[in-house]
């Protein structure tokens, strides 16, 4: 499903004209469709029901609560990373008990919170940390749910800053060593072995990998319960890749009933966050200048990459479309950059378009990792974003002001 579509010359969101929700919330804008969110997390539903399952929304992906409201209207959980996802979660409405804690870094009061509150487990990512959530859960007179996340040593064969099933990422136990920290678990009264947890990567647009991921975790639960360690759930991570730039992806449905014929009857949990947003979303900026030079062509529009990092970051690709199809314009090849004082700064490159100063353009893809990933450099406002629902719409995250943006600063005396 794709609720962005050209209808008399000019993109809409779902029911309603783009230029109407520019003229009434502003540029640059994030503008988000409720539709398109609840289809993809039905997918994985629809793949699922036959199984025992847990969908748990990676909250990283886009936090924004009217997001994780919808998500927990239908039931989902979520993956947090941090105390503050929790709360994001408990804030729109979602579960803690539907919630796994993943993450390296989990600091101790992060444990002792998560504990209190009640959540599904944590994904325990190194022998330090399960020591730690031992020593909390013994000290609060407790039982830790823990699932041990390993590290199967598989390309995933993305963007190697988001990589994370290999042996020189951070993430994970070596599943080697995997089986030692069950044994350590079990023989534990303060924690409650449920599952094994693995995640490879994101923008994954092979399945392979992804199985290759499963056979390793499968060998794993059999050893473990060859030696009576029962495990009650196999949580398989995310990464399902999307269709930024007209490539070939995993096929959800196809992908999950091949997990399905391989698992048994396992609880499966999954930790799905771009392939249920990343379609759902897209940034709005207008173009404020036309720059050429005897090399380049630029659009200097207003948004920038504090607003929109993946193109910069990653030397990530979204589709531009102008909004509002006209003859009018020139025609070219533009570089869409934006106002921060960094060459760095673009969110396209290279793309052909007919643009006037005025135009809005559309980055196509933009639910996931977009907004999340905004920050306040060069002291710009994080701008709002929208959600649009049919021919409803509304502000979900207002647009920050320049004072806001200071409140918290003291001049030293």
């Amino acid at each position: 499903m794709n609720t962005f579509s050209f209808n008399d010359g000019v993109l809409h969101a779902e029911s309603v004209p783009v230029t109407d929700l520019m003229e009434q919330y502003g540029s640059p804008l994030y503008i988000y469709s409720k539709s398109e969110v609840e289809s993809n997390w039905q997918q994985y539903s629809q793949a699922l029901s036959d199984q025992p399952h847990l969908i748990c929304y990676s909250v990283k992906s886009n936090s924004n609560l009217a997001v994780l409201n919808i998500l927990a209207n239908l039931g989902s959980g979520f993956d947090v990373v941090s105390i503050g996802e929790l709360h994001r979660v408990i804030s729109a409405g979602g579960d803690p008990a539907k919630c796994v804690f993943s993450g390296v870094g989990k600091t101790l009061a992060e444990i002792q919170e998560a504990l209190g509150i009640g959540i599904y487990c944590f994904n325990i990512e190194s022998e330090s940390e399960m020591d730690r959530v031992l020593s909390v859960a013994e000290s609060m007179g407790v039982i830790a749910p823990i699932s041990v996340r390993v590290n199967p040593d598989v390309d995933a064969k993305t963007h190697h800053y988001i990589s994370t099933g290999l042996k020189e990422n951070k993430f994970g136990v070596d599943i080697e060593s995997a089986l030692g920290l069950y044994r350590k678990a079990e023989n534990s009264s303060s924690l409650r072995v449920c599952g094994v947890d693995y995640h490879i990567g994101s923008q994954i647009t092979e399945v392979s990998p992804l199985m290759d991921a499963l056979d390793k975790a499968l060998e794993l639960i059999r050893k473990l319960a060859s030696e009576g360690i029962k495990i009650e759930h196999l949580d398989i991570g995310g990464g399902v890749g999307i269709n930024y730039d007209n490539t070939q992806t995993i096929n959800i449905s196809s992908y999950i009933k091949d997990v399905i014929s391989r698992v048994g009857d396992l609880e499966i949990l999954v930790e799905p966050g771009r392939s249920i947003v990343g379609s759902a979303g897209i940034f709005v900026t207008k173009v404020e200048y036309l720059k050429q030079n005897s090399n380049k062509s630029f659009a200097i529009v207003d948004g920038a990459m504090n607003d929109l990092l993946r193109p910069s970051l990653y030397n990530a690709h979204h589709n531009a479309l102008v909004v509002q199809e006209s003859v009018e314009g020139i025609s070219g090849n533009w570089d869409l950059v934006g106002p921060v004082c960094e060459t760095g700064d673009f969110i396209a490159k290279d793309r052909h378009l007919t643009l006037a100063e005025g135009d809005y353009v559309a980055l196509t893809s933009a639910g996931a990792y977009s907004f999340s990933m905004s920050s306040n450099y060069n002291t710009r406002p994080r701008v709002a974003e929208v959600m649009v629902s049919k021919n409803q719409h509304s502000v979900v995250r207002e647009r920050e002001t320049v004072a806001e943006l200071f409140n918290n600063e003291k001049i030293f005396e």
